[in-house]
């Protein structure tokens, strides 16, 4: 593992220890060069997946990127990184199990919007603008409609979003 702070080639292990829900592993690593000491994580991959994109165009998928967008959306709730993280690791297990190697941008997006709206109503609404590209107050008042009706227990529906 090169060293993100020098870039030498070789990085000692001092310590590994499974993360708390166990889909990875957490190891802290020091460089003989610089000194310098930063923590990699290892997971499982079970298949490559690709994602398409509404506009056709195909991109690696990106763990990351779904942990980066829900943190954004969770910035300032109370909502720690851990549950994140477990949230993010069900979701991409969901699309694991799928056996797809290509998976829709919008059944990424849907299952984003599920979980954050599990984890915390505001960023699920702070996503939500962004996910259904808000334009006009008016957009976020039908929204808020529909999820006024989804918290008073109107919709078990799994389209309704």
């Amino acid at each position: 593992m090169r060293c993100p702070f020098c870039s030498h080639e070789e990085t000692q292990v001092k310590d590994s220890r499974p993360t708390e829900d166990g889909a990875a592993i957490r190891r802290r690593r020091v460089c003989p060069g610089c000194g310098g000491r930063f923590t990699t994580f290892e997971r499982i991959q079970l298949r490559e997946m690709t994602v398409l994109k509404h506009d056709g165009r195909k991109q690696s998928f990106d763990r990351d990127k779904i942990f980066k967008s829900m943190h954004t959306a969770l910035r300032k709730r109370n909502v720690n990184d851990d549950q994140i993280e477990r949230a993010v690791t069900a979701i991409v297990r969901q699309l694991e199990s799928l056996g797809e190697s290509e998976i829709q941008s919008t059944l990424i997006g849907d299952m984003v919007m599920k979980a954050l709206a599990r984890l915390d109503t505001i960023a699920y609404i702070r996503f939500a603008s962004v996910y259904k590209d808000f334009r006009k107050p008016e957009d976020f008042n039908e929204f808020l409609d529909e999820v006024r009706h989804e918290l008073e227990g109107g919709s078990d529906d799994e389209g309704a979003a």
